[in-house]
């Protein structure tokens, strides 16, 4: 009978103990860095080219745009990724834009909403691309399991950017190819004359 009277009391004071980390640690922030042999603006397109996104981002399957104009501050998209083959929906809101320099959402699931801004730092033809992630569970089940789970999250960021690096650092497309001026064979032909 003691034992199970001490039992009770050790789960009793795990329990406390979870619910405690969710109300010291209400959100958790990380920070990832890489760098890439790319410019700011060719870093960017690969980036944002939907194309690409499988290719960094893991699991993940489509975007459809909700309302707004894509990639402007106030487009709302649900993006959708396999998670241990479930399809999961995360809503996403574009909440600052500044091409070439900073793009910044914000993400809401049932479970947590995370606040996520992308940076690019361009010197000497190379670019430091630096997310900065803030997460906050929704509830006090989610606050405890977010706190605990920074570290994998973290982890998962890494991962992400060092896919992306090696996409942009790959890249061989021309997102901005230099326009094709058309000169018209007839006035070619005239110009031609009237020079002799």
């Amino acid at each position: 009978m003691k034992f199970l009277k001490y039992l009770l009391y050790l789960i009793l004071v795990l329990v406390v103990l979870f619910f405690a980390v969710g109300f010291i640690v209400p959100s958790v922030s990380y920070d990832s860095t890489v760098q890439v042999d790319k410019s700011a603006k060719e870093a960017w397109a690969v980036m944002s080219d939907p194309a690409n996104m499988p290719k960094w981002l893991d699991g993940f399957l489509k975007t459809e745009l909700v309302s707004g104009t894509e990639n402007t501050v106030g487009a709302v998209s649900n993006v959708y990724f396999d998670n241990n083959g479930q399809e999961a929906v995360i809503e996403e809101t574009v909440t600052s834009v500044t091409d070439y320099e900073e793009l910044g959402m914000k993400f809401h699931m049932d479970f947590m909403d995370m606040d996520y801004v992308m940076l690019f730092d361009e010197k000497d033809g190379k670019t430091t691309l630096t997310s900065r992630t803030t997460a906050k569970g929704n509830g006090m089940i989610a606050k405890s399991m977010v706190a605990l789970m920074k570290g994998g999250m973290k982890k998962q960021e890494d991962t992400n950017l060092a896919s992306l690096r090696d996409v942009i650092n790959s890249n061989t497309k021309d997102y901005y190819p230099a326009p094709v001026v058309e000169v018209d064979s007839m006035e070619a032909g005239e110009d031609s004359m009237e020079e002799e």
